[in-house]
């Protein structure tokens, strides 16, 4: 019997605040599973990674744009959210590097995700969504809520959390400021 592939919802359109908590809930689950689920950490690895780099994208290409410029949120919310997702992105990566999935290094590598995770979902809520909830409208929050899932669906059909991909994502983050060059602690 092969792996049970996680379901992730593919939406089209709705409130683009619902649609990020949402997603933030199904992150919270599929970590749960994978600290778990020891069977099926291999396809859990991959749904989380795919999941959560298609989110991350959609939400700096188009929604952390758009509420710039409805001057919702400043430039420095906008960054500081890039940077959480960079992190974040850094800690799926060292999630891929693990050759075990029956670890120690494995499940402390899972920590550091869901440390990860935590701290953004908790700043993103207080801080991005809130704003975007009291100052867009009904019909803004759904024109971006469709481009959002367009985008999102887009990243989960071309596998965005594939090793090589977040290689690359997280390669453009270090290449752009968002992290420390690889090997350099941000103490450094």
């Amino acid at each position: 019997m092969g792996a049970m592939i996680p379901h992730v919802p593919e939406p089209v359109t709705g409130d683009i605040v619902q649609l990020i908590l949402d997603d933030h809930r199904l992150f919270e689950a599929l970590l749960r599973e994978l600290r778990l689920d020891v069977a099926n950490r291999e396809v859990l690895r991959a749904c989380f990674a795919d999941v959560v780099l298609a989110h991350g994208e959609a939400e700096e290409q188009h929604v952390y744009t758009s509420l710039q410029r409805r001057r919702t949120i400043t430039a420095h919310e906008a960054e500081h959210g890039e940077e959480e997702h960079a992190e974040l992105n850094a800690a799926i990566l060292a999630l891929w590097e693990c050759k075990g999935l029956d670890t120690q290094k494995f499940d402390d590598a899972v920590e550091e995700v869901t440390k990860a995770m935590s701290h953004h979902i908790a700043e993103e809520e207080q801080s991005i969504l809130r704003d975007a909830d009291q100052d867009l409208g009904v019909e803004a929050r759904a024109d971006l809520g469709k481009v959002f899932c367009a985008a999102r669906s887009k990243g989960l059909a071309d596998h965005i959390g594939a090793e090589a991909s977040l290689r690359r994502i997280v390669a453009r983050a270090e290449r752009g400021g968002l992290l420390p060059p690889e090997g350099e602690s941000e103490e450094e």
